[in-house]
């Protein structure tokens, strides 16, 4: 009896194992399959959408400026697209914030010739990630108050936005083709994710936002890290939905409630027929950061 237990126990670990690789494998990316679409936005400006993060491209006499990488795996297709709008010489990189979907190609343009940029923040977060960062892919030039960076008729401003979607994000802007670029402190899809383990608190992504909204013009063009292209209305409407579901969610910690009651009240559901690309997890999610960072007292 005990030997066909111990052996029973075995196989139902054994399945679990199985099912757990074949569901991993059902999960990873075929990078093979992605298409690297570009679209101009300004004169000498575009932008790469592959797997991950949007890419910035600034094009011009003084080699290529880009605002993040995407995933290592799509590094080959990324600079063939770079070479179909520009002479291929890619001379910077800067990150929005440390996650892979962002950052994963750093390691391989800076191979190319590149210089990668970054808050101080950002490269310690991938110096001692899990897995570390190997030291070639992090970021040579590091930051922590605002920088200008003159090319090709631009004086590009990196714009440090603290503890917002995490603790090393950056807002670059490019002035003469009017265009914010904002990593996933915005995003125009989905609900917002407060990356709390990476540092990211609400309050910076709101006076991130906030930001944003105070230095674009009615004609600036806003491109979130992930999402349609938007403009100060849209990101506005963000903000204010945020504000709107945060005090519900506030409302809630006062009463002393638990998150999974909080959760399954859905403070948020009448947004999701206005949030594009909403999702019951991205929703959660969401009430699950807020819950955190307001019964932590913040």
């Amino acid at each position: 009896m005990r030997r066909s237990t111990i052996r029973l126990s075995f196989m139902m670990l054994v399945a679990l194992w199985i099912a757990s690789a074949m569901s991993a494998s059902a999960q990873a990316p075929d990078f093979s399959k992605v298409e690297i679409k570009t679209t101009k936005i300004g004169n000498n400006f575009y932008t790469l959408e592959g797997q991950g993060g949007t890419i910035g491209a600034l094009v011009g006499p003084d080699g290529v400026f880009l605002v993040d990488t995407q995933f290592a795996p799509l590094t080959d297709k990324l600079v063939a697209a770079i070479k179909q709008i520009s002479d291929g010489r890619i001379r910077l990189v800067v990150n929005t914030h440390l996650h892979g979907d962002h950052t994963g190609g750093d390691e391989n343009f800076a191979k190319l010739g590149a210089i990668v940029m970054a808050r101080d923040e950002l490269r310690a977060g991938l110096a001692k990630g899990n897995p570390p960062r190997p030291a070639g892919g992090l970021p040579m030039v590091t930051y922590r108050g605002p920088v200008t960076v003159h090319m090709n008729g631009e004086a590009v401003q990196l714009i440090p936005v603290p503890a917002a979607h995490t603790d090393g994000d950056t807002m670059v802007r490019f002035p003469v083709v009017d265009v914010l670029m904002t990593g996933d402190f915005f995003r125009s899809v989905g609900y917002p994710n407060i990356d709390r383990n990476n540092g990211g608190t609400l309050k910076g992504m709101v006076d991130g936002l906030n930001a944003v909204i105070n230095a674009a013009g009615p004609n600036t063009k806003i491109i979130p890290g992930h999402g349609p292209v938007t403009d100060r209305v849209g990101v506005t409407a963000h903000r204010d939905m945020m504000m709107a579901i945060r005090d519900r969610v506030a409302g809630l910690v006062k009463q002393g409630k638990t998150v999974e009651e909080v959760t399954a009240s859905q403070p948020a559901a009448d947004y999701d027929t206005r949030v594009a690309g909403a999702t019951p997890q991205t929703r959660d999610r969401f009430v699950g950061q807020l819950y955190a960072e307001l019964k932590a007292g913040g």
